[in-house]
């Protein structure tokens, strides 16, 4: 493999990949020692799909995960070699906002954790959103945790990182897309405000919140009603919360 090469890790994530027929997969490397019903069903898979299978003993399996600095390790036994998820930019945006008549986009600022990163692009995948947008600084990227907690979604979902978020809200803003911004502060709870496309949601990071400019693009302030001690939920579950309510009121208008 080569220093480009990518890791995906764990049973599901890669039986997801290859379900979905990706092309990224060059081999998979299952662990020797490991036997389960599971693991056999993804070996299977792998042979009928035509990847290349490598069985590693646990010396060479655990060096894998080393030089990969892997944090999290369950990856139950398998590994998948991939070539790197694509990482659109502006120009990718602009092209897939040409190709979609009512994008729905969920903007992600000074959001870091790769596992926040992939439960937001899993909940993206599943309420329809068009893509996922992010800064190139002081937020994460698609790193080999955040693609396996996506578990496809990092696949099916388009992940664009911009140098300028704040230009970025101004030109979406030209092509008529409505900006809501999350904020704890905001007068109107997601309930009370009315969603429509197109537009674009912006989550910001847990506990600062947006940054000051991203706060200034905004078309309006939204907030989910938090009824108990807790101040704020996690960015994943808030973001899952918020583009539900926005999908419930899409279909509902329809």
């Amino acid at each position: 493999m080569n220093s480009n090469d990518h890791i995906s890790f764990g049973i599901h994530p890669i039986t997801a990949m290859l379900q979905e027929g990706s092309k990224r997969i060059k081999e998979v490397v299952v662990a020797k020692e490991r036997k389960d019903k599971r693991l056999q069903k993804l070996i299977d898979l792998a042979k009928g799909s035509g990847v290349r299978i490598r069985f590693a003993d646990k010396t060479s399996f655990d060096r894998l995960i080393k030089n990969h600095d892997l944090s999290d390790k369950s990856h139950q036994g398998a590994l998948a070699i991939c070539t790197p998820v694509a990482v659109g930019n502006e120009a990718d945006l602009d092209n897939i906002l040409d190709k979609t008549e009512k994008p729905l986009l969920l903007i992600l600022d000074g959001v870091t954790d790769p596992h926040n990163i992939g439960a937001c692009l899993r909940t993206a995948d599943a309420s329809g959103v068009t893509a996922v947008v992010t800064p190139k600084d002081k937020s994460g990227t698609l790193t080999a945790t955040a693609v396996k907690i996506a578990s496809g979604a990092a696949e099916t979902v388009p992940f664009i990182q911009v140098t300028n978020l704040a230009r970025t809200l101004k030109h979406l803003a030209t092509k008529g897309i409505w900006i809501y911004g999350t904020a704890g502060e905001a007068k109107q709870t997601i309930y009370e405000s009315t969603f429509s496309l197109p537009m674009a949601l912006i989550m910001g990071a847990e506990g600062d919140g947006m940054r000051r400019l991203t706060r200034e693009n905004c078309d309006q302030l939204v907030k989910i009603p938090m009824l108990g001690q807790v101040s704020s939920l996690n960015v994943s579950v808030a973001t899952g919360v918020c583009l539900f309510e926005i999908q419930r009121q899409i279909l509902t208008s329809n």
